[in-house]
């Protein structure tokens, strides 16, 4: 395949001169009133096995109360975009029922909305084929908001992003087609769709996950490359014309990273946008927590001393489906005649829990989840209505919901005992999978 960074081509997009912060001018508003926005949200997730099995990858419990797909939705809402459609495919129950039960909350009577829509095989007898299928299946529900951009998110990243910065920068260079970018090391190249831009932020190159040796970068950036982040900026008008034209080709695999970017390049203005970081430190934050070790590392970042991802800004709120449980609470403290000690360290531990009697470490529990007397848990995601026996010791593992450990066992101490009972990730995460019975 040809290179992806050719000459003297920057492979460092130029910060985009604009004011930080939110932008709440009227020129904004009347963009934003604009814009519709369309998240990705059907993909099976095959790589998050076992956790997918019941569930679509958007919506993966994440950091003990939220999924993965409320960061999308929560930069849209802090972005003041207030029209978005969620196209769902793939086991979406639970999905379903998470965005009624927590992002009902917009006014209807002012056009505001978040709405699910499932396979309607409105224009064909097929289910989505691509990510640039469903969302031509779903053109009609697009044209009749009559949007000037619209803004298509994937469903399964956690990041911090106002949308207000690539939608101006959109419009004020007159693109058909933005592309939001990050840098990223060149071994991890194969992951993502990797661009070349020119000094002028035009995409000049575009290959879907290609292998670390055919990237080649510039002598000044040896190890990174540019990767797009899976959000896109469309004027309308181009949107709809490329989707008709992929749709005709039958060599196409109909997703936007693999056909409609690397195809559109040529045709129409297509410009890379350099991420801008809500997140407020210093390394950019996005992750693709697409694998189970990936997941895993995201998660337990989170309980570190000063984690990469700061859920606690109040300027940037993470919306939910709050649960309507009660504060989590700590038993026994332990005595001279009794050892028993409730506790939680280095941890989050959400509405409902109850550490009676057991110890808690570097861990991550989601609502209603209870530890019981003398057992321990360390390195550990537990998910919701997980019971985890007395004595029972638990390490390095990743426990669906609805799981009952019984007394006494261990998890994590013994891995070639685990891998004949359990799924065990390359790095030696153990996964109890939804409802097991041990």
């Amino acid at each position: 395949m040809p290179s992806l960074i050719k000459g003297d081509n920057p492979l460092y997009l130029p910060a985009h001169n604009l004011c930080a912060g939110r932008i709440t001018t009227k020129y904004m508003v009347k963009l934003l009133k604009k814009v519709l926005v369309v998240v990705l949200a059907g993909g099976k997730g095959d790589r998050l096995d076992p956790l997918t099995r019941d569930r679509t990858k958007p919506a993966v419990p994440f950091g003990g109360i939220y999924r993965i797909i409320d960061f999308s939705l929560s930069n849209a809402i802090n972005s003041n975009l207030r029209k978005t459609i969620v196209l769902v495919q793939y086991k979406c129950i639970s999905l379903n029922r998470h965005i009624r039960e927590g992002w009902s909350f917009l006014c209807s009577a002012l056009g505001e909305y978040i709405e699910t829509i499932s396979p309607q095989q409105r224009v064909s007898d097929h289910w989505y084929l691509g990510t640039a299928d469903a969302v031509y299946q779903n053109l009609y529900s697009v044209e009749k908001e009559s949007p000037e951009n619209v803004l298509i998110l994937a469903g399964d990243h956690v990041y911090k992003m106002d949308y207000n910065h690539i939608l101006r920068f959109h419009r004020d260079s007159d693109a058909d087609i933005t592309v939001s970018a990050i840098e990223v090391p060149v071994k991890t190249a194969n992951l993502y769709g990797i661009m070349q831009v020119d000094e002028n932020s035009n995409i000049v190159g575009f290959a879907e996950k290609p292998k670390e040796d055919e990237v080649k970068t510039t002598l000044s950036h040896p190890d990174t490359c540019l990767a797009s982040m899976g959000i896109y900026v469309f004027k309308s008008e181009a949107l709809y014309r490329i989707l008709q034209e992929d749709k005709d080709d039958h060599k196409s695999s109909h997703d936007f990273g693999r056909d409609i970017i690397p195809k559109s390049i040529d045709k129409y203005k297509t410009l890379a946008f350099n991420f801008i970081d809500e997140n407020k430190k210093e390394a950019k934050y996005w992750r693709d927590v697409g694998t189970i070790d990936a997941y895993y590392q995201a998660n337990m970042d989170l309980v570190s001393v000063t984690p990469l991802l700061n859920l606690y800004d109040k300027e940037w709120l993470i919306h939910t489906a709050a649960p309507q449980m009660p504060p989590p609470k700590f038993v026994f403290a332990g005595g001279e005649n009794d050892n028993r000690l409730g506790i939680a360290l280095d941890s989050m531990v959400s509405p409902g829990c109850v550490i009676s009697g057991g110890q808690v470490r570097n861990s991550i529990l989601s609502p209603n989840v209870r530890v019981n007397s003398f057992s321990q848990v360390l390195n550990s995601i537990i998910f919701e209505n997980v019971n985890i026996g007395r004595y029972a010791k638990i390490r390095n593992a990743i426990i669906d919901k609805d799981v009952k450990i019984p007394e006494g066992i261990e998890i994590g101490y013994n891995l070639e005992e685990d891998k004949k009972r359990f799924t065990v990730s390359p790095n030696d995460i153990i996964i109890i999978s939804k409802g097991a019975i041990l």
